[in-house]
């Protein structure tokens, strides 16, 4: 691979022990995938996790006197002191490993955003920008929605690319990579937010090739809030990294631009068929439930006004937790949501994960209620039973104690 003498002099040491280790790893991938050369980024985002790997990668940079020079935005952490208040005393060996790897990440030179969702708020690349983003909803997003290039990077990865401002130019970096090569035709109804997480999850278990696909009869723009929803699924019920949906994203203005000229490599059909499928596979019995939880990815401004509208003069009859990030829980007290929601008996918490292992005991073995399914499938692990439901079906749920339907 092709090296500049600033980046030979990066992996020769010159810029000390951290920056020529992470240049070794960037190196060392584009090699991998018999990249031509490095390229700059502007941007990067690292999926940070309180487990011992991310812990154990972040330090080992940091006593080798790595710095970033391009400052991430990083994911969800645990808002310990409020859910010391209002839930449980978080066991010490959570709040060692949460703490120690916030101040990593901080004295590495990452910007503390913890949020899941940089791209919709504080991290939000531009058309042609070549960035290093890791986190299951935040690469399709920035590659498909806003066309932006970025390869899915893994939070080490992300974190290398930040310190030392490159990566291997391959995959979804090359124009010839971003074409489509699945054609998808798309003959259920997606009406709403709820719709693309379901055509999200369904579209994997039709195709599970790691090819860009390309939807064709979706008529209309999806909110952001959909492109979120059906970008976290298709990555997490499989591996979908940049998708097109035809006259609408903007690499697609039509399908032939999408497929950049040439015939695809195959068509899927989703019907209404498949997505009801979707729903008997994962969505859930009606039943009791013992909590509510949203935001994964982390709720926007909108789905809060949703949730406050529905509480509005109610009172929740279990726990309650909405998952966002500070500046849009900020902004929900500034609106009048966050009291709402507040004076129903529920919480808003910020900068917190669904998926941080000392988070939330209390409900382990527990039947709580969810409008994704992303959430669910990540807390199978830890015994936690989900109900998959829209947004408004879960939280009138949550007032009953109860999901209907």
């Amino acid at each position: 691979m092709e090296l500049t003498q600033e980046e030979k002099d990066m992996l020769a040491g010159r810029y000390g022990e951290g920056t020529a280790l992470a240049m070794k790893i960037q190196v060392g991938i584009g090699e991998a995938f018999d990249a031509g050369r490095m390229v700059a980024i502007t941007r990067a985002h690292v999926a940070l996790s309180a487990q011992d790997a991310d812990l154990w990668f972040v330090e080992k940079l940091l006593n080798k006197g790595a710095r970033c020079k391009v400052p991430p935005t990083v994911n969800p952490s645990i808002d310990l002191a409020y859910l010391n208040q209002h839930l449980f005393q978080i066991p010490k060996e959570g709040v060692d490993i949460v703490s120690a790897t916030n101040e990593a990440y901080r004295r590495i030179g990452a910007t503390l955003t913890f949020d899941c969702t940089p791209y919709l708020q504080q991290n939000i690349p531009a058309y042609g920008e070549i960035v290093a983003f890791s986190e299951s909803s935040a690469t399709p997003y920035v590659n498909s929605v806003l066309g932006a290039r970025s390869n899915r990077e893994s939070s080490q990865s992300a974190l290398c690319a930040a310190v030392t401002g490159r990566v291997a130019e391959y995959g979804l970096l090359l124009d010839e990579q971003r074409r489509a090569e699945i054609r998808v035709d798309v003959s259920a109804r997606i009406e709403t937010d709820f719709d693309y997480q379901l055509l999200g999850w369904c579209y994997p278990l039709k195709h599970k090739g790691l090819e860009v696909p390309v939807f064709t009869g979706i008529r209309k723009r999806p909110t952001p809030e959909g492109f979120m929803n059906f970008g976290a699924q298709l990555n997490t019920s499989g591996a979908v990294s940049m998708y097109h949906i035809a006259g609408i994203t903007p690499e697609a203005p039509s399908l032939d631009a999408a497929l950049g000229g040439r015939p695809f490599k195959q068509r899927v059909e989703i019907t209404e068929s498949d997505l009801d499928h979707v729903r008997q596979q994962i969505c859930g019995e009606p039943g009791k439930i013992d909590f509510a939880m949203f935001g994964c990815p982390h709720l926007s401004i909108r789905q809060v006004a949703e949730i406050a509208e529905v509480l509005e003069g109610k009172r929740l009859k279990i726990d309650f937790w909405v998952l966002t990030s500070s500046l849009t829980r900020e902004l929900a007290g500034r609106m009048g949501y966050l009291q709402t929601i507040q004076r129903a008996g529920g919480h808003i918490v910020a900068d917190t994960c669904i998926d941080v292992p000392p988070c939330w005991q209390p409900y382990y073995g527990r039947t709580g209620v969810t409008d994704s399914p992303k959430c669910a499938y990540y807390n199978e692990i830890r015994k936690i039973k989900f109900i998959i439901r829209p947004l408004k079906e879960c939280v009138e749920a949550a007032i009953r104690g109860e999901v209907l339907r």
